[in-house]
């Protein structure tokens, strides 16, 4: 099976448009549609159902995606094995929930950066089930998550514990329990976020109901909000402690089950251990032990 072939299947596929393939590729469209009978005629089978609004995987073309990325993937991590293996170099994807990149973070990145600067270290921020995906899709390296996670192509390693307590602005009287929450309105991070889904899950196991769940993507924007009296959150505590100290929100402490997030960082099991990972893991053990 020609691997340029295999590329251009792949590309396709995740474009889900021959012209957007053939831009990515810098191939002409003629170009990518030849290669791509190439490959079915190789194969002896259609991999793309043709029609008005574009293209489809066929049920062939959906079984070879699959087996299309590990193979492109093994050919990436094939080149970075013969490198130079004694200095950390290369690319490194990270990703991170937002709450453990602004607070747990920053020290151990400037740590990494300045003992290793060859390495070009891009650290992603987002929810656990973008990081999940993007682990599991070979375009991330790692990824600290909320645990714990099962997955059978996955591992993954305990960092931190964090406790979780419900964020209302300073003028708000003391909670003891959920009940005592007098704004209805729930302020969250975007859906896949694991604080969201605990606040969720927290108010319908008490029978609550929120009038309004306002959605933002900054947890600065989450905590000017909160402190201007427009709703509550859940978050950890670290996340907003400096928040607190400055008298802009009061945190409230939960005693359930909801009241602790576990952080986790998770790796493929197949994951090539470069020397670029295999220091950041070490570095990172370090910190956080």
């Amino acid at each position: 099976m020609d691997i340029q072939l295999l590329k251009v299947f792949f590309t396709t596929a995740q474009e889900g448009s021959i012209s957007k393939a053939a831009n990515k590729l810098n191939f002409a469209q003629s170009n990518v549609t030849h290669k791509i009978q190439q490959l079915e005629a190789d194969l002896q089978t259609q991999l793309f159902y043709r029609h008005n609004r574009g293209i489809t995987l066929t049920p062939s073309g959906q079984t070879l995606i699959t087996y299309a990325e590990k193979i492109l993937h093994v050919i990436q991590e094939a080149r970075l094995a013969v490198g130079d293996a004694a200095v950390p170099a290369g690319q490194l994807h990270i990703g991170s929930l937002e709450a453990t990149a602004a607070v747990r973070l920053p020290a151990l990145l400037t740590k990494y950066h300045s003992e290793y600067p060859a390495v070009d270290l891009s650290l992603i921020t987002g929810p656990t089930e973008q990081h999940l995906h993007g682990v599991l899709h070979y375009e991330l390296n790692g990824a600290f998550v909320s645990g714990p996670v099962d997955h059978p192509e996955l591992v993954q390693e305990n960092i931190i514990e964090e406790e979780m307590v419900l964020v209302t602005p300073l003028s708000h009287p003391p909670v003891q329990s959920i009940h005592d929450i007098q704004l209805r309105t729930v302020l969250v991070f975007p859906s896949g976020c694991t604080y969201r889904s605990k606040l969720s899950q927290m108010l319908q196991e008490e029978g609550i109901s929120p009038e309004k769940m306002m959605e933002f993507a900054s947890l600065e924007t989450i905590i000017g909000c909160v402190s201007a009296g427009l709703g509550i959150s859940l978050m950890p505590r670290s996340m907003v402690a400096v928040s607190e100290q400055q008298g802009r929100v009061r945190c409230h402490t939960i005693s359930d089950k909801h009241a602790v997030a576990q952080t986790v960082f998770i790796m493929r099991k197949d994951t090539l251990m470069t020397p670029a990972l295999s220091t950041f893991l070490s570095e990172m053990r370090s910190h956080f032990s």
